[in-house]
This record gives C-alpha cells, structure tokens and sequence, in this order.
C-alpha cells in the first residue's frame, strides 16, 4: 500500500479494479437474486467472481516486488520485525471487523458481543498469512529457482493433503475434505464460518497453503516487468506463461477440480494465468498505448492507492445499513432495495444497480482519502 516512485500505473489501476468489483460483488441488492456471473460458483466450477479475491491477492505480490527493495541493507532482525509487524495489524484489522460491532442487544439489553463466536479467519486474515509467508520466502530465500520449487510442492503437497487425509469417498467435499477436519480440530466451530449453512471456512488454515503460490507469482512477475521493461517481448513472454498456467488448470482440473472455496491447486494456477494476462492488457493499454487521454485510470487509482481502507469501509459500513431497523422489523439495507431499487429496476438488473451505487459510495469515501494525501500505510 505505500507508494512508490518506481510502482507502475497499471498496477494501481489492477488493483482498483480488483477492490471496485470485490465491493460489487460482496453487496449485492436484497430483494432478488444477482446475476449468475456475480455470484461464486457453488463448488466445483468457476466464475468472474471468483478470480476477486486471487488477484488482491496477486496484486499483493506485485506490490511485494517494488516494497523489498526498501529492505536493502537492513539488518534480518529489522526486516522480520517489519513483515510480522505488518502482517499482525493486516490480520488484527480482518479479526476486529467480523466482531464489529461489538456489541448486541437482546431481551436483557445492550452487551460485549463473545468472542467466542468471533470468526478467526477470513479475507484480510488470509492475505495477512500469504504476505507473511510469501515475504519470508522471497527475502530469506534468494534463491529464485528454490522458491519456484517450493510454490510447486505446496500445490501438489495441498492436493496429496486432500486425497490422503480426506474423506476417501469425497476428498473435495465441503465438510469432508482435510482442511475442515483439521480447522475444528484447532478451533471451536463456533470461530469458523457458517455462510455455508454449516461450518466450513473457505479462508481456512489449510488452504492457506496454496493461496501463498497466488502471492508469489504476483511477486515474480512485478520483478520481470521491471528488470525487462514494458516493451512488446516483456508482454508476450508473460501472457505466454499466462495461458499456459491456464492450460496446465484446465488439464488438472479433470483429476482435481477448480474450485474456489477449496482453493484447489488448478484454482490458483487458473486465477495466476488469467491475473498475467490482464495485467500484460494493461500494460500494453496504459503504458504502452497511453490510452488514457481521458485520465480514465484516475477512477481505479483512487481505490488501488488505498485498498485496505476502503475495503474496510465497505465492509463495516454495510453492517451499519444491516443495524439500522425500519419500522421495527426490516432494515436500512434491505428497506432501501424494497423501496428504490427494486422499484426501479425489479430483478438482477435492481441488484446490480444498488451493487454499483454502493461501490460508488465506497469510491467517494476512497476520493476524500486521496484528496486529503490519508493512505493508511503499514
């Protein structure tokens, strides 16, 4: 999240993008169900939703590649205080915001909200470990080639995890796959997520594992588009290698399925291959073509320059709408879909529209931000 002279415009405009489309997705309006391609796939299979999460995540390492530099010449002690530093607020910030609001009220009252029934994991938690890990990684281990060969035995070392310790008859399944039993044989049920109908944590410890590899290739390829440059050859050598992650996914994928909230090991080559390809598109498009005479990328910036904060604002902000009643019975979130969008433009279309109008409130929250130079650096 710092910036930096070197960083690149595509790389604030990919992840503004990533975090605008997050917010879509994440809020879509009650009242009537959102278009397929808005919603992850129910298990096995894929959807534009589900590359969301994998491309912070990607960008994540891209930022990586500009931000160690700064650890040049400083002792191993200062750096790792640094990296656990950050990543220990990064997964602080996630354990706080599913508590908020911290409190609750019932028939006796206003009272502390337990935080016993406090999810453990998640979102920022999730790219708090990958930052960790993949930063470890990447400065203890200089070795370019060792870290690539460990990014692979994590993909097979997940998948070998499943066949072997899962459940024999359904080793990808839900509840009976090795990363649910071995999430509630370290926590309480009640610190994982229910979303589900039953608890099974997609941001689980396990699956942790292959989501570093996502961070990892994000790293690599910021690296090679600065060593190379943003010529015509740096591009074509990384969609090459973006279609064939894609083509390698799609080969898995017959033995062992894509699938998000597992987090399979096809899943994070699919999501790396398609992140190289767009990203390669945006380079060609912005620093190549400059086709930004009607500083269009100043949208996506305004959210890539400042990612967390506005995430978090999106995400505490929409528990406030859920808190408000009217009436006594309904709520401000779903009052203002039955009242207004719903009426405007009933259906997907009514879900959409109130998605894009609250990323648009979550945007401008991002603008008083940036015009105010506030980015929340850590």
């Amino acid at each position: 999240m710092d910036k930096s002279a070197n960083r690149f415009l595509s790389l604030d405009v990919f992840r503004g993008m990533t975090i605008c489309f997050m917010i879509i997705v994440n809020t879509p309006g009650s009242g009537a169900a959102p278009f397929p391609p808005l919603e992850h796939a129910l298990w096995f299979g894929f959807t534009p939703t589900d590359l969301v999460f994998p491309s912070f995540l990607f960008a994540v390492g891209n930022a990586m590649s500009f931000s160690m530099k700064k650890f040049s010449g400083q002792n191993n002690s200062s750096v790792l205080l640094k990296i656990l530093k950050r990543a220990a607020l990064i997964f602080l910030f996630g354990f706080l915001m599913y508590w908020f609001p911290f409190v609750q009220h019932d028939a006796s009252g206003w009272h502390l909200s337990p935080i016993s029934h406090t999810r453990i994991f998640g979102v920022l938690q999730r790219i708090a470990l990958c930052y960790l890990f993949a930063s470890l990684l990447i400065y203890f281990i200089r070795s370019e080639t060792t870290i690539i060969v460990i990014s692979i035995l994590l993909l097979l070392g997940y998948w070998f995890l499943l066949l072997i310790y899962g459940d024999p008859s359904a080793p990808y399944g839900m509840i009976t796959n090795v990363g649910t039993y071995f999430d509630k044989l370290v926590m309480d049920e009640a610190h994982m997520y229910h979303g589900e109908g039953v608890a099974f944590d997609p941001e689980g410890i396990l699956s942790t594992l292959p989501a570093i590899v996502n961070v990892v290739c994000g790293y690599f390829a910021g690296k090679f588009i600065q060593e190379k440059g943003k010529g015509y050859e740096t591009l074509a050598k990384l969609m090459l290698f973006g279609f064939l992650f894609i083509f390698i996914a799609l080969c898995w994928n017959m033995t062992f399925p894509i699938a998000k909230k597992l987090w399979s090991s096809p899943f994070v080559l699919l999501t790396v291959g398609i992140d190289l390809v767009l990203i390669s598109a945006l380079i060609y498009l912005i620093e190549i073509k400059k086709w930004n005479k009607a500083n269009w990328t100043a949208f996506f910036t305004t959210v890539g320059k400042n990612p967390l904060p506005v995430y978090l604002f999106s995400e505490l902000f929409v528990v406030i709408l859920f808190m408000i009643k009217i009436n006594g019975k309904s709520n401000l979130y779903a009052w203002v879909n039955e009242v207004l969008f719903q009426v405007i433009a009933p259906g997907a279309i009514g879900s959409l529209l109130f998605a894009v109008c609250y990323m648009l409130l979550c945007w401008t929250f991002g603008k008083i931000l940036d015009k105010n130079k506030l980015y929340l650096r850590l």
